[in-house]
């Protein structure tokens, strides 16, 4: 009887380049996957099905996913296969193989006690704004003209003597606005240096990914917990600026 290829298990290989081995510091954590060098190319295997179609692999840069079917190497959706697989490997797990967790100039970044610097850089990849950061002053007057379907789809919150507005369509205020990327918010025409690094500083962080951490070009971040975001109404926002005028 010919095999139910519905039922069987699917067995994922990879390959990455060795000069990105940094980058692996995303799935380091990833205690069932295997990892093997040869020569220049970085060999993983054993991969769950869920792991092989998370953010943390498609972001792995020149990162080339495989399913193993009858000692050949199939991409995603191939008919054809487009290798066979790698034999007279040795394998080691990924956590203790992997000694950098970060690129090579930031080596201690899961220090207790070192401090590393984080660069962003001007981005080629246009991002659509998602957040916008207004001054409190400057918008108040405007906000209360304007109608509620342009408010209700919008949280909000108050970070100094500023607005911070979540939500599309950006109102049309002035003020920088931000794209989001693993729950980081960016300035718009910008990225980490280290595109990877973001899912790195989650989990320093922002492990339980309660937060919204505020990057400025400069590299520094302010993080607002998401629980105090609230919906924006002209009521809310009147309220919020009378216990200003308290305070």
């Amino acid at each position: 009887m010919a095999e139910d290829s519905s039922n069987r298990i699917k067995e994922f290989w990879a390959e990455l380049p060795r000069m990105d081995e940094d980058f692996l510091g995303a799935i380091r954590d990833w205690k069932n996957v295997q990892i093997s060098l040869d020569g220049e190319v970085i060999w993983l295997k054993n991969f769950t099905e869920e792991q092989a179609v998370s953010a943390e692999i498609q972001q792995l840069p020149n990162f080339l996913l495989y399913e193993l079917r009858d000692g050949l190497l199939f991409r995603k959706g191939a008919l054809v296969p487009s290798k066979k697989m790698r034999t007279a490997l040795l394998w080691s797990p990924i956590d203790k193989a992997l000694k950098l967790t970060f690129p090579p100039s930031n080596q201690n970044f899961f220090g207790i006690d070192e401090k590393v610097e984080i660069k962003l850089k001007p981005s080629e990849d246009e991002q659509p704004a998602t957040a916008l950061l207004s001054s409190f002053s400057e918008i108040k007057a405007q906000i209360i003209e304007l109608p509620k379907f342009k408010l209700e789809q919008i949280d909000w919150i108050v970070i100094n003597d500023k607005a911070l507005f979540l939500g599309t369509p950006l109102l049309s205020f002035p003020g920088k606005t931000y794209w989001t990327k693993n729950g980081h918010l960016l300035p718009t025409g910008f990225d980490f240096e280290f595109k990877n690094v973001s899912i790195l500083l989650q989990k320093k962080y922002n492990e339980e990914l309660d937060k919204w951490l505020i990057w400025n070009e400069d590299g520094s971040y302010t993080s607002i917990d998401k629980n105090d975001l609230r919906k924006l109404s002209v009521s809310s926002f009147r309220l919020t600026e009378k216990a200003k005028e308290w305070n």
